[in-house]
């Protein structure tokens, strides 16, 4: 089962596809580091143990939209929010959901991938999604 199939139960409706975009953005930009960077910036802002738990085999720990928005600021989540046109509460909201599932199947082997071999997964997992999306 790929990343992107894992998360479709969450995932369904348009306004989710865009903030699955924007994960995946997250995690295949190599100009903030990509996946490693995202999990620095868990790591500097205290919740590195909860980042960890994602990469690592085994449970999942949860995250709050609250702890998402403490990470990212309040600046990065309203212009976030605003290329997926929702709010920034709901899209915190999904953050929290997200994340630890697409960081869990990005690193299957408990260990971070190499950038390169990281967005071209992301990228077709992304593809095979948007492709299952019902037409609106």
């Amino acid at each position: 089962m790929g990343m992107l199939d894992a998360i479709t139960g969450s995932a369904g409706s348009k306004d989710n596809s865009s903030v699955i975009s924007l994960v995946t953005g997250l995690l295949a930009n190599s100009s903030n580091g990509g996946l490693a960077g995202l999990l620095e910036r868990f790591k500097a802002g205290g919740l590195g143990h909860l980042a960890d738990s994602w990469v690592s085999p085994g449970e999942n720990l949860p995250i709050s939209a609250e702890q998402v928005q403490s990470v990212f600021g309040a600046e990065q989540i309203q212009q976030m929010a605003s290329k997926a046109g929702i709010a920034p509460e709901a899209l915190s909201g999904k953050l929290a959901e997200l994340l630890p599932q697409v960081v869990d199947k990005a690193t299957p082997n408990g260990s971070i991938p190499d950038q390169s071999s990281l967005q071209g997964g992301l990228g077709s997992m992304l593809q095979g999604f948007l492709g299952r999306q019902n037409p609106q």
